[in-house]
C-alpha cells in the first residue's frame, strides 16, 4: 500500500471535509451573535472562554454525528458504485439536509429563546406536532421573519445541494485500493465515536457536563440548537425523563413518607396498600355539594395582573379579587398549557418527563377532579375555543372523567375566531349557556373553562378594550382583553341562578415568557389564582402555595371529602400549619421553595439552595440545609415514582 493510494482513499473525504468545516463556521458565527445577544449574563459569571471553548467542542460532537456516516460511505463503497446516481444523490440529499437542518435550527434559535430562555428543546418538537396551530401563529404573529425563514431556508438547501452534487462528481471519479480505504474507514470511525463522545471519561459529553453558570441562558449557549434538540429527543424517546435517573435514587419509603408528611394530614388518613398517598380531607363545606367551575387563564402570569405587582391590565381581575379569596404567593409548576392542567385538574406534581395529560399510561384510571366528580353524578364537561386535539388533551380527558368536550367546531357563529379559536368571549358565553341550563335540570356540574385569547399571535377582536400600547397585536394587549373577557363572564354568572350553588377558581396555566438568570426562574412562576362563590369571605392570602394545592381546596370548598391521590395541601382547612411551599419544573431543573428558601435540582449534580430575594426577583447562594434537600429529593422523584407505579388512581367503585 503506496502513498499514492493513502492520497487517493483521503481524496474521497473532501466533500464531507467541506461541509464540516462549513458547519463548524456556521455554529460557531450563529453562537458568537447570541453571545453578544446576551453578553451583560456572560460578563456577570466571566463565561466567555467556558461558552466559546466548551461551543467549539459541542460542535465538533454535533457534526460527527452528522457527518460520519456519509464520511464512512464515501471511502468504502467501490468507485464503480460511487459513480451511480442513485448513490450520489442520496450522499448529496444527505449533505445538504444535514447542513441546512443546523442553519434553520440556528435561525430559529433567537425567537425560541426570547420566549423560553434556552436553545430549541422538547417543547419545540411538541409544538411542531401541531401544525396548523404552529404555523398559524407564526405567519400571523411574524410574517416577514417567517417568510424570510423560509427563503433562507430554501436557499440554503438549493446551494448545499449544488455544491454537493458538484464535489460528489468530482470524488465519483478518484479510485482507491480496498485495504486503503479499509483502513481509513476504521481511522474515521475512531474518529468519529470519539468525536461525539467527546472524552475518553465513563459517560459521554452531555448538557450538564459543559453547564458551569447558574444562569440556565448562560448554559445553553456553549450548546448548539441541533445538539440540545437531539440529546432531549434522545431522552425522550429512551428514558421518558424519569427523575431518578436525572437527580439519584431514594428509597420509596423514605419518598412516600416525605410526600404523606408533606400534606399536612395525620398518618392514621392513609391507609390504602395499593395507593400510597389516597387519603380522605374531611371537606370545610357540609351543605349539599357545590358546583364547580375552573377557568384557565392561558398564559396570565402575575406581570400582568396589577394587584400582585405587575403591569396595570387587569382591572376586571382586581375587582373581583376584592370579593374573594385571592393568592398572592401562587405558583405554577411548569411553563406549558399542559402541566398547569396536570397540576389543577389532576393535583399531579411536575416530573422531567411529559406531562400526563400526553403520557401513554396516563390516558385512562388516572385520577382527575372530573373522574371523582363523575361519581357523585357531576356533569363534566371540558370547555375551549379551540380544537380539543392539541396537546392531546380530548384525549385525557374523555379517558378520566369528562363526559363532554365543547370546543371550536361546537360554537354556533361565534363573533370572532383567530389561529387559536373562538374568542374568550365567546367562549365564555358558550360556558354561561351550558351553567345556566344545567343548573335549570337541578343537575350537579364541573366545567373545566381554558381561555385561548392570550396567546401568540395575540388576536381579539376589536373595539373591546382601550389598547394598552401599539402595535395592537401584543402580548400586553392581549392580556388585557383576557381580563375584559373574563370580567364579562362573573358579569354575566353573578346575576345568573348558578352562582349561589357554585365555586368558581380563576388560574393562569403558567406565566409566558419563562425565562431568567436563575437555575430556575421563580418569579416567572408567579401566577394569579383566585377562588369565588358564595360564602367564600374576601381575603387576600399571603401564603406560599403551588397550583397541586388547588384540587384538594376546591374538593374541600364545595363539599366532597372523598378519598384523592393529590398530595397537595387543604389551603381551606383551618388547622393546615404548615409552612407554604411551591414545586416547579424548567426543563430539566426542579425547585422545592419553602417560605424564600428554594432547593434546585439539576440532572447529575448535588443540591444547590439559594435565598428567593422578592425585591431584587434573583436568586442568591445560601448554605444548604440538608433536610430540606432531602424533602425536595422526594418530592422531585414522587412524580415519576407515582407514575411509573400506577399510584395515581381511584381505587375501584
Amino acid at each position: 500500500m503506496g502513498l499514492r493510494a493513502c492520497v487517493g482513499a483521503a481524496g474521497r473525504l473532501r466533500p464531507v471535509a467541506g461541509f464540516f468545516l462549513g458547519g463548524f463556521i456556521v455554529l460557531g458565527l450563529s453562537r458568537l451573535g447570541l453571545s453578544l445577544w446576551r453578553r451583560a449574563e456572560i460578563g456577570e459569571v466571566d463565561g466567555w472562554s467556558q461558552v466559546l471553548l466548551q461551543g467549539a467542542r459541542v460542535d465538533i460532537a454535533s457534526l460527527c454525528l452528522l457527518f460520519v456516516p456519509p464520511a464512512l460511505l464515501l471511502v468504502l463503497l467501490p468507485a464503480g458504485t460511487l459513480a451511480a446516481t442513485p448513490v450520489r444523490r442520496f450522499l448529496a440529499l444527505w449533505l445538504a439536509a444535514a447542513a441546512t437542518l443546523l442553519v434553520v435550527l440556528e435561525l430559529v434559535t433567537p425567537g425560541f429563546m426570547q420566549e423560553y430562555g434556552l436553545r430549541p428543546n422538547r417543547t419545540f418538537v411538541e409544538y411542531l406536532a401541531y401544525p396548523q396551530e404552529v404555523f398559524s401563529t407564526l405567519f400571523k404573529g411574524r410574517p416577514l421573519q417567517s417568510a424570510l425563514l423560509l427563503a433562507i431556508a430554501a436557499a440554503t438547501a438549493w446551494a448545499c445541494w449544488r455544491l454537493a452534487w458538484r464535489w460528489l462528481a468530482s470524488t465519483a471519479a478518484s479510485s482507491a485500493g480496498g485495504l486503503a480505504r479499509t483502513l481509513l474507514a476504521i481511522v474515521v470511525l475512531l474518529a468519529g465515536a470519539l468525536g461525539v463522545r467527546s472524552t475518553l471519561g465513563h459517560r459521554p459529553m452531555s448538557p450538564a457536563m459543559v453547564a458551569f453558570s447558574s444562569n440556565p441562558t448562560v448554559n445553553v449557549l456553549p450548546l448548539n440548537s441541533f445538539y440540545s434538540l437531539a440529546h432531549a429527543m434522545r431522552d425522550w424517546l429512551r428514558h421518558d425523563e424519569s427523575a431518578m435517573e436525572l437527580y439519584g435514587e431514594l428509597p420509596r419509603g423514605q419518598v412516600v413518607a416525605a410526600v404523606r408528611a408533606g400534606t399536612g394530614l395525620p398518618a392514621s388518613a392513609f391507609a390504602h396498600d395499593d395507593i400510597p398517598t389516597l387519603a380522605r380531607r374531611p371537606p370545610v363545606w357540609r351543605g349539599k355539594p357545590r358546583n364547580l367551575v375552573i377557568v384557565l387563564e392561558e398564559s396570565l402570569g402575575a406581570q400582568f395582573i396589577g394587584s400582585l405587582g405587575g403591569r396595570p391590565l387587569s382591572p376586571h381581575y382586581d375587582r373581583l379579587s376584592r370579593q374573594g379569596w385571592a393568592f398572592r404567593r401562587l405558583y405554577a409548576t411548569g411553563t406549558r398549557s399542559v402541566r398547569g392542567i396536570e397540576a389543577v385538574v389532576a393535583g399531579f406534581a411536575p416530573t422531567p418527563a411529559q406531562a400526563v395529560v400526553k403520557r401513554s399510561r396516563s390516558q385512562q384510571g388516572f385520577f382527575t377532579l372530573a373522574a371523582l366528580l363523575r361519581r357523585h353524578g357531576y356533569d363534566t364537561t371540558f370547555h375551549y375555543g379551540g380544537e380539543s386535539h392539541f396537546d392531546n388533551m380530548r384525549g385525557f380527558f374523555l379517558g378520566n372523567g369528562f363526559t363532554r368536550v365543547i370546543e371550536q367546531r361546537d360554537h354556533r357563529a361565534p363573533a370572532f375566531e383567530g389561529s387559536w379559536g373562538v374568542s374568550d368571549e365567546d367562549l365564555f358565553a358558550r360556558a354561561d349557556e351550558e351553567f345556566r341550563r344545567l343548573h335549570a335540570q337541578d343537575r350537579p356540574f364541573f366545567g373545566f373553562v381554558f381561555t385561548s385569547s392570550n396567546h401568540d399571535p395575540f388576536e381579539f377582536p376589536d373595539g373591546r378594550i382601550d389598547l394598552y400600547e401599539q402595535p395592537r397585536q401584543t402580548r400586553n394587549n392581549a392580556a388585557k382583553y383576557a381580563d375584559h373577557a373574563l370580567g364579562g363572564f362573573f358579569d354575566r354568572a353573578m346575576a345568573a341562578p348558578y352562582w349561589r350553588d357554585t365555586i368558581f377558581l380563576v388560574v393562569a396555566d403558567h406565566d409566558s415568557r419563562v425565562f431568567g438568570r436563575d437555575l430556575v426562574p421563580v418569579d416567572n412562576f408567579h401566577i394569579p389564582g383566585l377562588i369565588l362563590g358564595p360564602g367564600i369571605a374576601p381575603r387576600q392570602d399571603d401564603r406560599l402555595a403551588s397550583q397541586i394545592d388547588l384540587g384538594p381546596t376546591l374538593l374541600s370548598l364545595i363539599g366532597i371529602g372523598d378519598a384523592t391521590p393529590m398530595t397537595g395541601r387543604d389551603l381551606a382547612d383551618p388547622a393546615m400549619s404548615l409552612p407554604g411551599r411551591a414545586i416547579m419544573q424548567y426543563d430539566r431543573n426542579f425547585a422545592y421553595m419553602q417560605g424564600d428558601d428554594v432547593v434546585i435540582l439539576q440532572p447529575g449534580k448535588p443540591a444547590g439552595q439559594y435565598r428567593h430575594e422578592r425585591d431584587a426577583k434573583r436568586l442568591l447562594p445560601a448554605a444548604l440545609s440538608p433536610d430540606l434537600a432531602r424533602e425536595a429529593h422526594a418530592q422531585a422523584l414522587w412524580g415519576s415514582m407515582a407514575y411509573d407505579n400506577g399510584w395515581y388512581r381511584l381505587p375501584p367503585e
